[in-house]
């Protein structure tokens, strides 16, 4: 019998770690939009780490309690959801056609993040080393995306200003009648942290009381009802977005979070304790291999993604979590 304690702690983690992620990404854009970053910077870094929050707060949480395949899972798994049932459904509100040679170019890191996944894991299990690794390979990635950065963006005369997560166009500096309250903002970031935090921890001991309670493996669990847990503030920011037809946002957001989840979620959680996984991960690797390659032709070829293959990532993505808890 499922245990209604576990049920309801998980229903409250999730929700602490969607409010929490809503604070700390507000907080955060709001914090840019002063420095005068733009939209689609923001979409890439600031929207899409920030969402990643509570990737990277559940899966050190569960390496520190030595349950890799609860922490693995959870990347994998919200990987998978991030390209499947969240780029699927912002494709079936609005089709796009990626035409920022800034976003063709993180679509090819993405790709290049799941091939050094699948080598970290191949013999499953994720040494300190990997995830030492992993980290040099996220600083390595920021740096570059810095500099390309920096030079689409000289010269262009674009100053479009960041957008917020709501869809709504954040003021400039000192306009809108107030100046931005760094200290408001600065709170908000701190407490969305604290709320992310203390989410992750309760969503990882309810659901592994739910896998005992069911009789699933815990990678099952990890890869499916943890991973579309922690993927909410994805899913709720690149809805938000597509709807107010900001779908550079919206797959900045999923392209720049997949990437985040692999060399940087996975490099701290190695980091902080050795990783063992279940072999399952290979067939979850097969798929998000498959979902990657589509995505990535898609975007770096910058042809128009249909509602038709919106469908098809969705159905994708649902149907990896149905695979893995039945088998």
């Amino acid at each position: 019998m499922v245990p209604v304690g576990d049920v309801v702690l998980f229903g409250i983690s999730v929700l602490a770690l969607w409010i929490g992620a809503r604070l700390l990404v507000t907080g955060a854009s709001s914090l840019a939009s002063a420095a005068g970053v733009s939209a689609l910077v923001v979409g890439l870094t600031v929207v899409a780490f920030g969402t990643s929050a509570p990737e990277v707060v559940v899966s050190t949480e569960a390496a520190l309690e030595g349950r890799g395949d609860v922490s693995v899972g959870n990347v994998v798994g919200s990987n998978v959801f991030n390209l499947g049932v969240i780029l699927g459904l912002v494709a079936v509100i609005s089709p796009f056609r990626v035409a920022e040679t800034l976003l063709r170019r993180d679509a090819l890191a993405m790709a290049a993040s799941t091939i050094v996944a699948a080598a970290v894991l191949a013999d499953g299990v994720v040494s300190r080393l990997d995830g030492a690794i992993l980290l040099a390979l996220l600083v390595g990635y920021l740096g570059a995306l810095a500099v390309a950065i920096r030079r689409d963006t000289a010269g262009d005369g674009d100053k479009r200003r960041p957008e917020a997560t709501d869809g709504a166009t954040l003021p400039p500096d000192g306009q809108d009648g107030r100046e931005v309250r760094f200290g408001l903002e600065a709170g908000r970031v701190l407490a969305g942290l604290l709320l992310v935090i203390v989410g992750g921890r309760i969503l990882v001991d309810s659901a592994v009381g739910l896998a005992l309670a069911a009789g699933v493996s815990e990678w099952a669990i990890g890869a499916t009802v943890v991973a579309a847990g922690t993927s909410i503030p994805e899913l709720v920011t690149s809805v938000v977005a597509a709807r107010g037809d900001d779908v550079s946002i919206a797959a900045g957001n999923v392209i720049g979070s997949n990437v985040f989840n692999v060399v940087g979620v996975l490099g701290i959680a190695a980091v902080v304790r050795p990783l063992t996984v279940d072999p399952a991960v290979f067939v979850a690797l097969a798929w998000l291999a498959a979902l990657t390659a589509f995505a990535t032709v898609v975007l770096a070829t910058g042809r128009w993604l249909t509602r038709l293959e919106g469908v098809a990532l969705v159905i994708l993505g649902a149907g990896y979590s149905v695979a893995s808890l039945v088998f």
